[in-house]
């Protein structure tokens, strides 16, 4: 039987499935309003719940799993009170995990439908392990430096280089080059160790075979993938020769467009390493260095493997302050490569108070 609810701000979603399944002293609630595909999701959830339930510290009684056609359900919720960037974060994530720090009896977990088909993931088991055992190891990563990560903020002060240039930059142009540096920035250094964690936990959970899995395929499409940069190639020529765009903004925003599209796969790689599996690690590093490194600007596998280094290298319990420290590391990579395009930034990893 299906019903209909009303959502704060939004239409009537139909719920088609609804059932409760017990996993040792796990309640697992499956709320599903899509039609088909729904039964794979529950067994890929049991698998991965069952196998964190077997292990010390699991500390869920209860896992909430929503499998929807969109996001817009949680989106909508005000206590979020997300910026604009991280709801466009979250209308493009296949599943999230929301958990409370200071209740961890359970969890809720949101499936996307049109992005896991988006990604074609859907229906892919693996992938879908894969995934699950990503978002249900974040409580579980919860240490003392990704709970210092939440307390820092990037400060970034561009020096006006299209001051000095050619045709000169236009303020919306200007606007785009820092709003995309400063999403990569957050991403790779600000919110990177709990990325990092996560994937750890996973692999040592036992769920490195699927992590893999899913890793290798994502590598090896952003191999096939590269030939869409030319199209973005395409559109920045056209920019350029309409006026709206100098050459060195343009290629300003290809690097960075480069950066944003595969320097978070050291993420993954690193992980493997920190994990004791070099083994995947380099298996996926032969496949970026064979089929989507020698395509993009020079900058980007040098910022790649100095993350890398980086993101290994990073301890569990590091304070706030010795966070801040590594994270500036982190950002001196990204601001060197704009640096060598000859934009000058300076950046300024912070504590909030």
């Amino acid at each position: 039987m299906s019903a209909g609810v009303k959502r704060a701000g939004g239409p009537v979603r139909t719920i088609k499935h609804f059932s409760l399944h017990r996993i040792g002293r796990t309640e697992l609630r499956i709320v599903a309003d899509v039609d088909t595909g729904v039964l794979s999701f529950i067994q890929a959830e049991e698998a991965v719940v069952r196998s964190y339930a077997r292990q010390e510290g699991w500390p869920h009684r209860w896992v909430n799993l929503f499998v929807l056609q969109d996001l817009q359900p949680l989106l909508r919720q005000p206590q979020l009170n997300l910026p604009p960037d991280a709801v466009l974060a979250l209308e493009q994530r296949p599943v999230v995990n929301v958990y409370d720090l200071a209740n961890p009896a359970g969890c809720h977990v949101f499936v996307n439908q049109q992005a896991m088909e988006k990604e074609g993931y859907w229906g892919d088991m693996p992938a879908m392990r894969g995934l699950l055992a990503h978002e249900h190891a974040h409580p579980l990563a919860e240490n003392g430096t990704v709970q210092a990560s939440r307390r820092l903020r990037l400060d970034l002060a561009f020096q006006h280089s299209w001051e000095q240039a050619d045709t000169g930059w236009p303020t919306d142009v200007q606007d785009r080059v820092q709003r995309l540096f400063l999403s990569l920035a957050n991403e790779v250094c600000r919110d990177a160790s709990r990325e990092i964690f996560a994937n750890e936990v996973a692999i040592r959970s036992g769920f490195g075979e699927d992590l893999f899995y899913l890793d290798r395929r994502n590598v090896t499409h952003a191999g096939h993938s590269v030939t869409g940069r030319e199209e973005l190639r395409r559109l920045l020529r056209k920019e350029l020769d309409q006026g709206h765009l100098s050459l060195s903004a343009a290629d300003l925003l290809l690097l960075i467009g480069d950066m944003k599209s595969y320097l978070n796969l050291a993420l993954e790689t690193a992980a493997f390493c920190r994990a004791g599996q070099e083994n995947k690690a380099q298996e996926l590093d032969d496949i970026l260095g064979r089929a989507v490194f020698p395509y993009l600007e020079p900058q980007v596998p040098l910022a790649y493997a100095a993350l890398r280094e980086q993101y290994i290298a990073l301890r569990a319990a590091l304070t706030p302050l010795e966070l801040a420290g590594w994270g500036q590391k982190v950002l001196s990579i990204l601001i060197q490569a704009l640096a060598e395009k000859g934009q000058g930034v300076r950046g300024q990893v912070q504590i909030a108070e």
